[in-house]
């Protein structure tokens, strides 16, 4: 007879925050903002919000950039995508360059991602598809990895588990620790300690949203790091610490919603950046 196999059911497990629904940037210009997200990464602009020049919502699978009209916001450290087709993703970077002259646009590939730059200097990590990574998705936002002082990462990953439920593991890559905090099945937010001087941070946010959505807000407000009451289905809080004596490890706007929010898997277009009206095919507007 032989013998039953075991499983470790932990790796099953999702915890509290169930999604990674946006990564919020200002931008000053909207006609760049187009020709990086739309023309060269070949993403989607959200055709019925945000349809305006003070605010443009960019679809990538499942999540979006909020890309609001004001002073560049940077993000200190850089977000992953998942993009189908290198090849189509390197033309289409290739074929933007020259309508982003003077800005700090590049793009640069490598072995597992091709890194790109957007206008204003935020990095976005562009995966392809990798079933075994990310899931069995074309297109999405699999983390958002932000850069952390030194001796940071374990108070990071307490803060994750003891305030918001999540499941987090510890990893060393190359010397340098990172908290990995899950969020959801397929989704991840990265600390990643580093020795570069740290940049002051500019207010950009990001937005998740929890299960459990009354008992992580008790536990922020015991700490007084509640700073703003939005509505019934929101509230927004700015720094994370280490639980046990409330230092500040690093600072980045939490916007959090309870999944009753009205905007909770709202469905987004995604189109196919493929097509084009001289190779059209019947069919395959949407990418999926």
């Amino acid at each position: 007879m032989t013998s039953p196999i075991t499983f470790d059911r932990k790796l099953e497990d999702v915890g509290n925050i169930i999604k990674l629904e946006h990564v919020n940037l200002a931008i000053p210009d909207q006609r760049l903002a187009t020709i990086f997200y739309v023309s060269g990464l070949g993403l989607t602009r959200d055709p019925y919000l945000m349809t305006g020049v003070d605010n443009m919502w960019i679809n990538a699978g499942d999540s979006q950039f909020h890309l609001p009209t004001g002073s560049p916001q940077t993000l200190r450290g850089c977000v992953g995508l998942v993009i189908p087709d290198r090849g189509a993703l390197m033309s289409r970077l290739s074929s933007v360059r020259e309508l982003l002259t003077g800005s700090k646009f590049d793009f640069a590939e490598h072995e597992d991602h091709v890194e790109a730059v957007c206008p204003w200097g935020n990095r976005i990590r562009c995966h392809s598809l990798d079933p075994a990574r990310f899931g069995a998705t074309t297109l999405a936002m699999p983390y958002v990895e932000f850069q952390v002082p030194r001796e940071s990462a374990t108070a990071i990953a307490e803060f994750y588990t003891e305030v918001f439920m999540a499941p987090v593991r510890l990893i060393d890559a190359g010397g340098e620790p990172i908290a990995v905090v899950a969020v959801g099945a397929t989704q991840e937010l990265r600390f990643r300690e580093t020795q570069a001087v740290p940049v002051a941070y500019d207010g950009h946010h990001i937005q998740i949203y929890v299960a459990d959505f009354s008992r992580p807000y008790e536990r922020l407000k015991e700490r007084s790091l509640i700073t703003e009451e939005s509505d019934q289905h929101q509230y927004r809080f700015l720094h994370i610490v280490n639980p046990h004596d409330n230092a500040i490890k690093f600072t980045i706007e939490h916007e959090i919603r309870s999944m009753r929010h009205p905007l909770y898997a709202r469905p987004l277009v995604n189109r196919n950046p493929s097509q084009s009206n001289r190779y059209y095919l019947p069919g395959r507007d949407a990418l999926g």
